[in-house]
């Protein structure tokens, strides 16, 4: 542009010449500072502090209406530092083959986990985490001193009650779900108990993630002074895991939301 302007042709011949639009020529960029984008970014990451920029922008733009692009969120996100440092593994194995087919409808097939933690007394505690393999929901995450098979079946019938039991639930072999009271429970209720092959944890691998959200976004973060509180917190924790937390495998919508999109009805399922 520069050089046709030196050969005594005008700014507008040429533009016109290369085809370039003049406003262009005297646009200069202006720095849009948002102190209460930032502040409510800023807000939300302390809120959510193992949620990524991801999640943080879907909330902020899809529920709470703000105005923000998606490439001017990422750099308001890195100008506060908001980034999430992932945690260091010591060691990873990488485990081939026994492929499980993924569930192809609600209440299918549910996949259950034990998880341990402290107290701030430093006594030990469990929690028993129940999730549906489809819709990504945490049907349960129970938490006691101690937890038998007794416990689990409760658990189970106290799912069932509202959406009824699943055809196939999977899990490691504890003992708590290899005993003749839980085999004699699930022939009773026609449901197959689908135990993985020891030592491969990946096999259970939608149990694993929901145990690695649970542990980063729940019990890293909390110190429980007693086990009622651990209970009550953990349980606002799964709720808000359901309702509000998006989850990239179901297209960064809730599972309430995608429970809301299926036109089949997990009750109807069960019954089937």
């Amino acid at each position: 542009m520069r050089a046709l302007e030196g050969r005594g042709i005008s700014t507008v011949r040429a533009c016109q010449l290369a085809g370039y639009n003049r406003s262009n020529l005297y646009y200069r960029r202006k720095h849009r500072d948002d102190p209460k984008l930032k502040a409510r970014m800023h807000e939300l990451a302390q809120e959510r502090p193992r949620w990524g920029w991801r999640r943080l922008f879907i909330v902020m733009h899809r529920r709470e209406r703000y105005d923000v692009g998606e490439t001017r969120f990422l750099r308001l996100y890195r100008e506060l530092r908001l980034q999430v440092w992932p945690r260091k593994k010591r060691k990873v194995n990488y485990v081939r083959g026994a492929l499980i087919a993924p569930a192809t409808a609600p209440n299918e097939r549910w996949s259950l986990d034990f998880m341990h933690d402290r107290l701030a007394s430093g006594r030990q505690f469990r929690a028993l985490t129940i999730g549906d393999d489809f819709t990504k929901e945490c049907l349960a995450l129970e938490i006691a001193h101690s937890l038998g098979s007794a416990d689990v079946i409760r658990a189970f019938e106290a799912i069932a009650f509202e959406r009824g039991l699943p055809k196939t639930i999977r899990f490691d072999n504890g003992s708590e779900f290899t005993s003749h009271k839980m085999l004699r429970w699930a022939a009773e209720h026609s449901v197959e108990l689908h135990f993985i092959q020891p030592g491969k944890p990946t096999q259970n691998a939608n149990a694993e993630s929901l145990n690695g959200r649970i542990r980063d976004e729940l019990l890293n973060l909390h110190t429980f002074t007693n086990i009622f509180e651990a209970r009550e917190i953990a349980e606002a924790w799964r709720r808000d895991f359901n309702e509000n937390r998006p989850h990239s495998s179901l297209g960064y919508q809730t599972p309430k939301e995608f429970a809301a999109t299926l036109k089949i009805n997990p009750s109807q399922l069960s019954a089937a």
